[in-house]
Order: C-alpha cells, then sequence, then structure tokens
C-alpha cells in the first residue's frame, strides 16, 4: 500500500496532516507521497482539488480512495491500513 497526500507549500493544514500522517504510516510500514498541487506537471490534480487541500488518498488520486481532505481522519487511516498500531501521540 502507498499514500499519497496533496499539499501546497503555503498551507499549513498540509503541515500538520503530513506531520500527523507521517509517523502512523511509518509505524505501518507504508510509504507516503507527498505532492505539491502546485509544482510542474500536476496541474491536473490543482484544477481537480483546488482549495480542498490538504487531501490523503489511500493510492493514487486518480484511482485511489480518498481517507480525508483539510483535516486527518485517523479512524479511516487506521482501517485504510488494516487497523495498524497508532502512535501513542497520533490520537492527540
Amino acid at each position: 500500500m502507498r499514500l499519497t497526500l496533496l499539499t501546497r507549500a503555503y498551507c499549513h493544514l498540509c503541515d500538520e496532516m503530513a506531520e500527523g500522517v507521517g509517523p502512523i504510516a511509518s509505524a505501518a510500514g507504508v510509504a507516503v507521497d507527498i505532492v505539491d498541487v502546485d509544482g510542474p506537471g500536476h496541474e491536473a490534480l490543482e484544477e481537480a482539488w483546488g482549495d480542498r487541500m490538504p487531501a490523503l488518498f489511500a493510492g493514487d488520486p486518480a484511482d485511489g480512495v480518498l481517507l480525508c481532505a483539510t483535516t486527518l481522519d485517523l479512524e479511516r487511516l487506521r482501517a485504510a491500513l488494516g487497523g495498524a498500531a497508532l502512535p501513542a501521540q497520533a490520537g492527540r
């Protein structure tokens, strides 16, 4: 499994979600691809997702499952990771 996090450089919510997802994904042995939608080659993602950032997907945004947008949904993330145990600080 792979997670994809759509972000923007100036988005504090994006920074917060990346900080929350990182330890959980790492504990589950899952990679997280962080994609800045304003970067070159991501015009279609920017058009599709606009200001609905951050957006976390199980898989690729084109054919994966949207887990959450704007704020981290720990329960959906845990379910997507097969009930993987969360690090103690992740629930705060």
